[in-house]
């Protein structure tokens, strides 16, 4: 130790500069799920994100009929986008389960500064599925809703 260090760490505190500690700060979530996210709030995020897709879809088909498109152009296009977004984020999570741990050694082998992390990826790919999901339900109900009114 030397004495004009101003950024050491306390016994027991990560030091972010230490690759043996990850890499983790004060606040940060940890392997051991200190400062997880609880379940209810896992779902309460995935259960905004599936809302929301329900609304940007919902919303989507009677602005594209309205626009002059078929109920079943916009119907079908718009449960293809949502599809499209799921498909991706299945993609992306099972991409991050399977290079997850060797990005984050790879990182903290030469010496990265990126928060990156295999969990948040996972999440990241979970609340895309739920937007993607949502927006084929959305379609689906605004198809039918549409169809009642015309």
């Amino acid at each position: 130790m030397r004495s004009g260090d101003s950024d050491e760490s306390r016994p027991g505190e990560p030091n972010p500069g230490d690759s043996r500690s990850g890499g983790l700060r004060p606040g940060d979530s940890t392997p051991n799920g200190d400062e997880s996210p609880t379940l209810r709030e896992r779902a309460a995020r995935l259960g905004r994100a599936l809302l929301f897709g329900v609304a940007l879809a919902g919303a989507a088909v009677p602005v594209l009929v309205v626009s002059g498109e078929s109920l079943q152009f916009a119907s079908e296009k718009v449960f293809a986008v949502g599809a499209l977004v799921f498909g991706f984020s299945i993609l992306g999570w099972s991409g991050s389960v399977f290079a997850g741990r060797g990005i984050q050694s790879f990182q903290r082998h030469i010496g990265g500064r990126s928060d990156w992390t295999e969990a948040d990826s996972r999440q990241a790919m979970a609340v895309l599925g739920s937007v993607g999901v949502g927006g084929m339900i959305g379609a689906s109900l605004a198809t039918v809703v549409v169809g009642s009114v015309a």
